[in-house]
């Protein structure tokens, strides 16, 4: 591997693209490409460990290491058998196989992935007379499959374990969101820990050490113990570490307020405990209130929350969004609100329309991200428009 120009994919969810794309520039990124729930750009090996440890929005970051077009099983199987596998992994070292198939000539990704496997398992019997072990939990190396209609594509995963596993949380909510898809919304919400920000629904606290994390520039896997291009052969602890250092040095204090709500005890007990994981009590509050009964105490102030949806949470759906639009008219003027809602009829209900509509994915559930602006008697409310 050429180690000083390395062709990098980095995978996202869908709408967080041009996130990813913007911290990838600022963390150094060459020739940076948008595609669907990816971004491509170039750097090299001390730029792919900084991504690892910085990106926020970065689910996995994959290092392309061949490329072809195979037209049937034995073709593929015959290219495969023939790379040069011992540059990228040994003989003693496990490996995993994640693949992604969209071809009609080869429907069945299962099966790709067991003829890549035996090759990689044929290639090192012949030349060492010995077979590599295969490890899905926590494999020593994992390599990425992607095949395109008959164009195939062989990727070492360099992250390892998905990288919104940030490493500190301990307690999951009813529907945790996904620690990726929160701070992709704080960052489209335009949060950069300036002000203070609450999040008057928080369940487990997510978006809450998101929020504290971009507020004090701390890297977004600061946690993580492990990252799978440490095993790779051109390791080079002695770059990783300084590169830690170097991020590390530029965290920052934060003067700010982040408070969540909950009227759950249960849930603040989660958010407490993941809070304390994180090592934040003295930048995040967390307190027990109904956020329907509450007054805007700090000025000025973004609030983004993930309210309960019907698909995980049973509530009277309509009375609920319109006691929000409420609360956000009567207790919260001059104030920016985001919220991600997966039931686009119940927020017509909120009885506001929305100045910005971005569209997310929460899991499978398909959502709109809704930008809510309160101003105090400067602006007529609006009746809700289609959404």
């Amino acid at each position: 591997m050429d180690t000083e120009n390395i062709k990098i994919q980095i995978k996202t969810f869908f709408g967080l693209e041009p996130v990813l794309a913007e911290e990838i520039k600022k963390l150094g990124g060459k020739n940076v490409e948008v595609k669907n729930r990816a971004v491509n750009c170039e750097g090299d090996l001390g730029f792919l460990y900084k991504i690892n440890y910085s990106a926020r929005t970065a689910l996995k970051i994959l290092v392309p290491i061949d490329e072809f077009k195979a037209y049937n099983e034995t073709k593929f199987y015959e290219r495969l058998f023939k790379f040069e596998w011992d540059d990228f992994m040994s003989v003693d070292q496990t490996f995993a196989i994640d693949s992604t198939v969209n071809s009609e000539r080869f429907s069945h990704s299962q099966f790709m992935t067991f003829k890549m496997k035996d090759a990689i398992v044929d290639f090192f019997q012949n030349r060492y007379g010995k077979r590599p072990n295969i490890e899905t939990k926590s494999p020593d190396i994992k390599f990425h499959l992607h095949i395109d209609r008959e164009l195939v594509t062989i990727s070492l995963d360099s992250s390892g374990d998905a990288l919104f596993k940030r490493g500190y949380r301990k307690e999951q909510g009813e529907a945790p969101i996904n620690e990726v898809l929160a701070s992709g919304m704080l960052q489209l919400a335009g949060w950069d820990g300036k002000g203070n920000f609450l999040d008057p629904m928080c369940g487990s606290g997510t978006i809450l050490i998101e929020a504290a994390m971009i507020a004090m520039d701390l890297p977004a896997q600061i946690f993580r113990r492990r990252f799978a291009f440490q095993n790779w052969k051109n390791y080079d602890e002695a770059l990783f570490n300084k590169i830690k250092e170097f991020r590390i040095e530029r965290i920052r204090e934060f003067h700010g307020k982040i408070v969540g709500y909950d009227i759950d005890g249960r849930m603040l007990d989660a958010a407490r405990t993941n809070v304390e994981s994180a090592e934040m009590e003295d930048i995040i509050e967390v307190r027990r209130e109904d956020f329907f009964e509450t007054k805007k105490d700090l000025f000025p102030l973004l609030m983004v929350f993930n309210p309960p949806y019907d698909e995980r949470i049973s509530i009277n759906d309509d009375d609920f969004y319109k006691k929000i639009g409420d609360t956000f008219k009567t207790n919260y003027p001059n104030t920016l609100a985001w919220l991600i809602s997966s039931d686009l009829e119940a927020v017509k209900k909120i009885g506001l329309r929305p100045s910005r509509k971005i569209k997310l994915f929460n899991g499978k559930l398909e959502t709109r991200f809704l930008q809510y602006e309160m101003y105090e008697g400067t602006k007529k409310l609006h009746k809700i428009e289609n959404i």
